[in-house]
């Protein structure tokens, strides 16, 4: 119901459009019920009103219960409780002045113990320094001392009751002399021990330091100790072979760095517990830096004698200037023959491009290049175990440390494996990275480069090939070139032997440089000869191209494909290690091949996956695209030639005006394709079959699987091209009978080209079949095609055509 406000606003408005007795009779009966219900809402408020009274009533009787009873209980308040609240506070202010007596008292106490305590300990020290010459019960004593806080052996009362007539000095006093009196005394006696080469006494001295508060001290002459006896093995390794046999063959000083990497070590590893013990957790990391700084020393004499006696410098000089003459020459355009005689002593009569080549190939020795670079990987492997086992045991050490403290931060971060900075900037590391991982990757690079060049060089196609099925090859599958197989067990090699130095600045050299050497050389060398040496191409115009021509640029082709498949492998076979290195299985089997397990720093390992993939990803990407100029070439030049007679030959002399005889024998051939035997002759059927066999087979048998898929591919678009316009020539020269027959026979065609599950190709046909369908519709069939074509709805969605209208019209008019 509306307001009365709004009742009194509306009704006038309507009184005075009524013109007529029933309007009026209705206005009045919507008036009644207007004032029944405001009178029923009326109503309900005046009840409201009187249960509200009621309330207000029965709250200020209650109100002034309430107050009576307020009223009462402040006097009770003032009169019972306010004095047992005074006894109270006076009873709690007594409980706080005892409990600080009482505190007080306690430490009175243990200040009086304690200095009890240092006057013990100052007697003892001195007691056990004199006659008795107790250094052990000396140093316990100085170590209960340095337990005292300094504010207690500084104060006053400890000054005052410590002094006695024997040690009259100040507490403090006595026992900085007394501990700086046992450094002096520690130091020389485990000198001496050390000089003896006693392992016991130096055990003996060096338990002694920290018990002094002099752990620093310790540590420091135990670093000292134990670098004499690093440095004294590393030299009688080293001289064991310098000017020697050994020092020349094999890896002696490959050997001679990872024995003084295996007794840094084991050092570590042995004497840790004595350290940790004595010392506490995390006091190894000291020692290791000591330890690291004598093998920079020891290590750097290595390395630097190493590439004297091996003649780096001079290697790299020799590499860097080699000019990879067949290389460079096999790019370069072939020059004309210079007419006349050159004069006498003239240089140019002298420079022969093969004897200058020889010269080259005699001033590096190849097979010794590879034997160094077996020995510096083994260098940079062995040096990278050694940082992996250092950072190991540092991290144990902050792992060991922060949980004796609480903490869980080593906890959070075991996952993570961080070189350690003493290691990054460390002599060593930077002696490997210039004389190691720099020649490295200098020599791997020739190597790969001078064995493309070889293979090359070296290169035999393989024999008893042939185009004429009858004659069998000689050679086994796939048909490939030498260079190929001798190219990819050196990138093999290569790829393997620098991954396995776990050298993160190694695999970031190598790896691109593998990839250079394979896209620019490798492809560079095949797409030469492809263009200049045997390209199909006829010399009489129609006629097909040499045969052995033919059969070089499919082995070419061959080549890249089956190169593409060996780099796959390669990279795959790590990448399959890095991929399964999270799962429990691979962590209890440990795969040698493990990129997680050969890079276990942060990082390294995605890295060199990453690069593994780099490298496939780009040799894949640029072999691919020769292989698809090469197959365009195969098919413009070796196979379109001879598609267009064969596909005229195999529908010579068919008539598809038939009769009904003929259609009695199209239907009797269509009925025996269950599977049987057709008991007529097919036709352009036999024909083409003859015909496709001969032309694809021969190629197919000399390509891999991979190159004839794409040749196929590449043959059907043009021939699904050549059908579609001989189905249109036959435009008003072909029956009802002859339809059918030609639906048959294009489909026999697509069976041949697509057999061997090859089903997917079927869609290159797919303009052919739809036209040989409309030819044979029916009446009804035809006009549901064209109703749904009129109808608006979208034909080509409804049922697949790829014809449009105009085509399909056109189809049907034939």
């Amino acid at each position: 119901t509306s307001k009365p406000g709004n009742e009194e606003k509306v009704l006038p408005s309507e009184l005075e459009r009524t013109v007529s007795l029933s309007e009026v009779q209705a206005t009045m009966r919507e008036l009644c019920q207007q004032e029944a219900s405001v009178t029923k809402r009326l109503n309900a408020l005046v009840a409201s009103q009187n249960e509200l009274n009621r309330s207000l009533a029965r709250l200020d009787i209650s109100r002034a219960t309430l107050g009576s009873q307020a009223v009462s209980t402040r006097s009770i308040g003032n009169t019972m409780l306010s004095n047992a609240s005074i006894a109270a506070r006076r009873i709690s202010a007594a409980v706080n002045r005892l409990d600080l007596e009482q505190a007080r008292v306690k430490d009175t106490l243990h200040v009086v113990e304690q200095v009890a305590e240092l006057k013990t300990c100052v007697l003892g020290v001195t007691g056990s320094m004199g006659a008795a010459q107790d250094w052990e019960a000396a140093a316990t004593y100085l170590n209960r001392a340095s337990r005292i806080p300094s504010s207690v052996i500084n104060g006053s009362f400890a000054e005052e009751i410590v002094p006695t007539s024997e040690v009259p000095e100040l507490p403090k006093t006595t026992l900085e002399q007394a501990a700086q009196s046992l450094q002096g005394l520690f130091l020389r006696e485990f000198q001496r021990a050390a000089a003896e080469n006693n392992g016991s006494k130096v055990t003996r001295f060096f338990k002694l330091f920290p018990l002094i508060g002099k752990s620093g001290v310790g540590l420091d002459v135990y670093g000292r100790y134990v670098c004499q006896g690093v440095a004294a093995r590393a030299r009688s390794n080293l001289n064991a072979g310098t000017g020697g046999s050994q020092a020349t063959e094999g890896f002696f000083y490959a050997n001679a760095l990872t024995k003084l990497f295996e007794h840094v070590a084991q050092i570590v590893e042995h004497h840790g517990g004595l350290v940790e013990l004595h010392y506490g957790a995390g006091s190894m990391v000291r020692v290791i830096e000591r330890l690291q700084t004598e093998a920079d020393i020891q290590g750097g004499i290595i390395i630097d004698t190493w590439s004297d006696e091996r003649s780096i410098d001079r290697r790299l000089t020799d590499i860097r200037s080699y000019a990879f003459t067949f290389l460079v020459q096999s790019f370069l355009p072939a020059q004309p023959a210079r007419s006349g005689t050159p004069r006498a002593g003239s240089p140019n009569k002298r420079r022969v491009p093969g004897d200058s080549r020889r010269q080259d190939e005699e001033a590096i020795d190849t097979k010794g290049i590879d034997t160094l670079l077996s020995e510096m990987t083994t260098m940079a492997a062995r040096w990278s175990l050694y940082c992996r086992f250092i950072a190991l045991q540092c991290k144990m050490e902050i792992i060991d440390h922060s949980t004796k403290q609480g903490s869980i931060q080593g906890r959070l971060e075991d996952e993570i494996l961080k070189v350690p900075s003493f290691i990054t900037t460390s002599a060593l590391n930077r002696k490997i990275a210039d004389r190691i991982t720099t020649p490295i990757n200098a020599m791997t690079t020739f190597l790969l480069r001078r064995s493309v060049e070889r293979a090359f060089q070296l290169d035999e196609q393989p024999s008893g090939l042939s185009l004429n099925l009858a004659k069998p090859p000689q050679s086994h599958t796939p048909y490939i070139s030498s260079a190929v197989d001798d190219v990819m067990y050196i990138v093999n090699q290569v790829v393997e032997r620098s991954l396995a130095t776990s050298q993160r600045s190694v695999v970031s050299g190598v790896l691109p440089s593998v990839t250079r050497v394979l896209d620019s050389d490798f492809i560079g060398m095949i797409q030469r000869k492809m263009r200049d040496e045997c390209y199909p191409k006829a010399a009489v115009q129609g006629a097909l191209p040499p045969e052995n021509t033919i059969l070089a640029f499919l082995v070419l082709i061959n080549d890249l494909d089956v190169g593409c498949d060996y780099v796959r492998r390669i990279v795959q076979s790590w990448l399959e290690g890095f991929r399964r290195a999270d799962s429990s299985e691979e962590k209890a089997e440990g795969s040698s091949k493990s990129l997680d397990s050969l890079y276990p720093f942060e990082g390294d390992a995605l890295h060199a996956a990453n690069l593994l993939k780099s490298l496939q990803h780009s040799f894949e990407a640029k072999a691919s695209e020769l292989i698809g100029d090469g197959i365009y070439v195969v098919c413009k030049n070796v196979v379109k030639p001879r598609l267009r007679p064969l596909l005229a030959d195999a529908f010579r002399d068919i008539d598809y005006q038939m009769n009904e005889e003929g259609q009695a024998e199209a239907k009797g051939g269509i009925e025996d394709d269950d599977g049987s035997d057709p008991e007529v002759d097919e036709g352009a059927q036999d024909h083409f079959q003859r015909g496709w066999d001969a032309l694809t087979k021969p190629i197919a048998r000399i390509f891999t699987n991979g190159n004839s898929e794409r040749l196929l591919n590449s043959i059907i678009a043009y021939l699904a091209e050549m059908l579609e316009k001989r189905i249109w020539s036959y435009y008003g020269r072909i029956n009802d009978y002859g339809a059918i027959r030609l639906e048959r026979d294009i489909a026999g065609l697509v069976n041949i080209v697509v057999r061997g599950s090859r089903y997917g190709l079927r869609d290159a046909f797919a303009r052919c079949t739809q036209i040989c369908l409309i030819m044979n519709m029916e009446e009804d069939e035809w006009a549901e095609t064209q109703a749904s074509s009129t109808s608006g709805s979208d034909p080509v969605q409804d049922t697949g055509w790829v014809l449009d209208g105009d085509e399909r019209a056109r189809a049907r008019a034939m």
